[in-house]
């Protein structure tokens, strides 16, 4: 039963909303998903459409995931759970950001977390806390003079992170 919430709640907790006009009426329903989507039955009519849609995606995922991905999946979603709702809402909020970006910048965060989750846990550390010691506005002017150097040479950005 657990293992059914834990799918529910993961559909219904998923960002992204794709608009579909499919008919995902209770009865429309496969029996494997009207099994699964059980504790959903009373209130699923009510639901609104897009949210079925988001929901049935969901567990169209959630059933091609190997084990080891479900098991990530729990544990992110025990991790959400115990974030404080303000909290909540700052993910949100970043995460609405990072999707308005375009691709490219988008790439490029992506890149720059790959760069940073490849540093030793120690250098980590105190990146973040170098970072956290920063004023808004000299946060802004690092990111910036870190972007310029990009443009010119791939070496200096990381000359930057060893503190040179």
């Amino acid at each position: 039963m657990i293992k059914r919430w834990i799918v529910i709640l993961l559909c219904l907790g998923m960002a992204h909303a794709w608009g579909a006009d499919t008919d995902t009426a209770w009865a429309a329903l496969s029996p494997s998903q009207q099994k699964i989507l059980e504790p959903l039955r009373a209130q699923w009519d009510r639901l609104p459409n897009e949210r079925r849609e988001r929901v049935l995606r969901g567990l169209e995922r959630w059933q091609k995931m190997s084990p080891d991905a479900r098991q990530r999946a729990r544990k992110r979603l025990k991790q959400w759970q115990a974030l404080p709702p303000e909290q909540r809402d700052k993910v949100r909020r970043r995460f609405e950001a990072f999707s308005a970006l375009p691709p490219e910048k988008r790439r490029m965060v992506r890149e720059r977390y790959q760069r940073f989750q490849a540093l030793p846990e120690a250098q980590r550390r105190t990146l973040r806390q170098r970072w956290n010691k920063l004023t808004p506005k000299e946060k802004r002017k690092l990111i910036q003079r870190h972007d310029s150097l990009r443009q010119h040479s791939p070496e200096q950005p990381r000359r930057w992170m060893r503190g040179s």
